[in-house]
């Protein structure tokens, strides 16, 4: 047996010797590949441990080595955007594309950093297109691997994305150029359109969707879009100003009144808004003038009561000092926020999202 095995062992000497003979590039790059990945490996395990410029050498020691590496070309990229060097990230955004055109995920945060940093809107929406056409195939190994999933919500942010950068493109236009403005705010419309129905649940979506179309003058449409919004996240306060603003400019002064109650409510206990804040209750404090001018008074005092009085019977509870809301009071906070009383005002005929009872549910709509 130790004969066979020292036969082996000299067999294997001259079959290395023998490829780096006759083949001295192609062995030269697997042992280069292979000293790459190791150095690559230990960059990866620098990163876990937050050694940002540790795993940059040896990223950088390893690509030298094994350019193909476009997982390590990824991350040196993210790392670069950790030291706020966004022209470096990208670049190392493009390296990670060049080796594998189908990564979705360099390509999402080659788009993210050109426009967020670095005001490059129309390369950022190259990237967006190619995620959104880029078709990958679909795996499905039961309790192992499923990427339809992933694959559609990255399509779906894709879009998202998309609109952002054509948004972002509009404000950046020149304020005189309208008909340019509009054409961009119609390319953010449709790609939001496109990202509500793949990303159904995400709020910033739907709210966004809305805002486009109050930017646009289409209150019904935006009226609808900050219920829907709303009904999906109704602690975010954007959507409530945003809809209060909108049922202000249409004079529904009540409604209004109220959509800036819940979002006055919701920033106050929010950290680092100090500036909105003031806006906002300035807006509310102008809006009630016009609420007490316009209507009966005592009837507007009288309902605010009441709601307070329904708040006030609930249970609150104690622990250390600090308020605990019970479940009852909770459900009745939610109900509150959640329920968008001025949906009504925008109705005329029901889409497919109006049409689905768990929305209609959400939006306390008539069955």
């Amino acid at each position: 047996m130790k004969l066979k095995g020292l036969i082996f062992f000299i067999v294997l000497i001259f079959a290395v010797l023998g490829a780096k003979f006759l083949f001295p590039q192609f062995f030269d790059a697997q042992v280069n590949k292979a000293r790459g990945m190791y150095l690559v490996y230990k960059g990866d395990k620098a990163l876990e441990n937050h050694k940002w410029q540790k795993s940059i050498e040896l990223y950088k020691q390893g690509l030298s080595l094994y350019p193909e590496h476009y997982s390590a070309w990824h991350n040196l990229g993210s790392i670069y955007v950790l030291y706020e060097d966004y022209d470096a990230a990208l670049e190392a955004y493009s390296n990670a594309i060049k080796y594998n055109p189908k990564f979705i995920v360099a390509r999402m945060n080659y788009g993210i950093v050109a426009a967020e940093k670095l005001g490059d809107f129309d390369s950022a929406i190259v990237m967006y297109d190619e995620i959104i056409k880029t078709k990958r195939k679909m795996m499905n190994i039961p309790w192992v691997f499923d990427n339809k999933k992933s694959t559609k919500a990255n399509k779906g942010y894709a879009f998202y994305n998309k609109g952002i950068a054509y948004k972002q493109k509009s404000l950046y236009t020149d304020k005189d150029d309208y008909i340019l403005r509009k054409r961009y705010l119609m390319e953010a419309l449709e790609a939001y359109k496109s990202a509500v129905k793949i990303l159904k649940k995400n709020y910033e979506a739907r709210y966004n969707l809305a805002l486009t179309y109050h930017l646009l003058g289409n209150t019904r449409e935006a009226g609808f879009g900050y219920c829907k919004a709303i009904a999906l996240s109704p602690m975010s306060y954007e959507a409530h100003y945003n809809l209060a603003i909108l049922l202000k400019h249409l004079n529904h002064y009540q409604e209004a009144y109220e959509e800036l109650q819940k979002a006055a409510e919701l920033i106050t206990n929010s950290d680092g808004f100090s500036n909105r804040q003031s806006y906002i209750f300035d807006i509310l404090s102008e809006v009630s003038r016009t609420v007490y001018e316009t209507q009966n008074e005592n009837l507007l005092v009288d309902s605010i009561s009441a709601s307070k009085k329904d708040l006030d019977s609930m249970r609150i509870t104690y622990l250390n000092g600090k308020m605990v809301y019970t479940d009852e009071l909770d459900k009745a906070i939610m109900k509150n926020f959640s329920t968008c009383k001025s949906f009504k005002i925008f109705k005329s005929e029901l889409d497919e999202d109006e049409q689905d009872p768990v929305f209609r549910k959400k939006v306390n709509l008539p069955e």
